[in-house]
C-alpha cells in the first residue's frame, strides 16, 4: 500500500489591509502605506495583502491631477485586518455617512484603524477618537483640536497607537507609524529589514515640531553622526553623558544641546532606546540568556532589562521572545 503523499504546507493568511481613499486623494500619504504594507521585498516574506477602496468606484482624483483607477467599493473594509485611511483634502470636510458607518462597522468588527496625517479628521468625524490621545500635521493641529474637543490633541510626536486605532502626524511620520506598526506585528528585527529596504532609519527621533519651522541647518563639523555611529558599535559599554562629550571634543551641556537641537531628544534617552532596540534584535535572533542579552547592551543585569524593557514596551523580555523569537 502507497504511503499517503505529506501534506503541503499551508501559508497562513496575509494580514489584509485596505486603504480607504477619498478625492482628492493625496499620494504620497497613500504610498506610505503602500510601500509598508503593499510591497514584497526581495528575501522578506510577505505578510500583508493591500487593496485600495472608496466610496464609489471608477476614476478617483488625486492633488497630482492624474486620477487613481479603483475597483473596490466600502464593503472591502467588511473583510479587513487594518483600515488605513492616508489623509483627507480638505482637511476637517465632512466625509460622506457611509464612509463613517463603514469605518465605524469595522472597528466595532475588530479591525486596527489608523490614519496618516490628515485622515485623523476622518477618524474624529467618526467617533472614534473621543477621549483619546490623537495626532495630525503640526499645520493642523489647532483646527483638530478646535472641531473636536472630546479629544486629546499631541502636537509634539510623531504618532499615537492606542492598540486599535492610531493616528501619525504630518505626511511623513505616516511612514514612521507604519514601520512601528510592523514592530508590532512582526518584531523590530523585520521591522528594520523593511526600513533598509526603504533606505529608512527604522526609528526617528524626536517630534513633528522639529518640523514646524525652518531649522538653521547643522555645519558639518556639528554632525553627530559619527559620535552616534561610535556609540551604536559600543552599546555594552559604560556610556556616559561626560564621556560622549569627551569623545566628540564638546562640553557636556554642548553635546546635549546638539541632542536636542538635531534629534529632538537627550543623550541618555537616545542610548536607552538604541540598547532597548538591540535588546529586541537578541531577543528576536538568538537564545541568548537575558542575563547575557542585558550585559550585550550595556542595561547591567536581567532586573534593569526587565524594568526598561517593560517601561517601553509594556511587555517582558520573555514575552517578547516567545511572540517574535525566530521570526524572520
Amino acid at each position: 500500500m502507497d504511503a499517503p503523499a505529506p501534506a503541503e504546507a499551508v501559508s497562513p493568511p496575509r494580514h489584509r489591509v485596505v486603504a480607504l481613499l477619498g478625492a482628492p486623494q493625496a499620494p504620497f500619504e497613500l504610498a506610505c502605506a503602500a510601500e509598508a504594507f503593499g510591497t514584497e521585498w526581495p528575501g522578506l516574506p510577505a505578510h500583508y495583502e493591500l487593496i485600495l477602496c472608496t466610496e464609489h468606484p471608477g476614476p478617483l482624483p488625486t492633488t497630482l491631477g492624474v486620477p487613481l483607477l479603483l475597483e473596490h467599493d466600502l464593503t472591502a473594509l467588511e473583510r479587513a485586518d487594518t483600515v488605513v485611511v492616508p489623509g483627507w483634502q480638505p482637511p476637517g470636510s465632512p466625509a460622506p455617512p457611509a464612509v463613517l458607518d463603514a469605518l465605524r462597522a469595522a472597528h466595532a468588527r475588530g479591525a486596527r484603524i489608523v490614519s496618516i496625517c490628515t485622515g485623523a479628521f476622518v477618524l474624529a468625524q467618526a467617533g472614534l477618537l473621543d477621549g483619546r490621545r490623537a495626532t495630525t500635521h503640526w499645520a493642523r493641529t489647532a483646527q483638530l483640536a478646535a472641531q473636536y474637543p472630546a479629544l486629546e490633541v499631541e502636537r509634539d510626536v510623531l504618532y499615537v497607537d492606542h492598540g486599535d486605532v492610531a493616528t501619525s502626524a504630518g505626511s511623513g511620520a505616516g511612514i514612521d507609524l507604519c514601520l512601528h506598526l510592523l514592530r508590532r506585528d512582526h518584531g523590530a528585527a523585520y521591522a528594520a529589514q523593511v526600513a533598509r529596504h526603504m533606505v529608512l532609519p527604522p526609528h526617528r527621533e524626536g517630534s513633528q515640531l522639529q518640523y514646524a519651522a525652518a531649522p538653521v541647518p547643522a555645519r558639518a563639523d556639528e554632525s553627530l553622526a559619527p559620535l552616534l555611529d561610535w556609540a551604536e558599535r559600543h552599546l555594552g559599554e559604560r556610556l556616559t553623558l561626560e564621556g560622549l562629550a569627551a569623545r566628540a571634543g564638546l562640553s557636556a551641556r554642548t553635546l546635549a544641546r546638539r541632542f536636542a537641537e538635531q534629534l529632538g531628544t537627550s543623550p541618555g534617552q537616545w542610548l536607552l532606546a538604541r540598547r532597548i532596540d538591540a535588546a529586541r534584535a537578541l531577543l528576536e535572533r538568538t537564545d541568548l540568556p537575558v542575563e547575557a542579552v542585558a550585559a550585550r547592551v550595556g542595561l547591567a543585569s536581567a532586573v534593569n532589562l526587565r524594568r526598561r524593557f517593560h517601561a517601553a514596551l509594556g511587555t517582558t523580555p520573555g514575552a517578547y521572545r516567545r511572540t517574535f523569537g525566530g521570526v524572520d
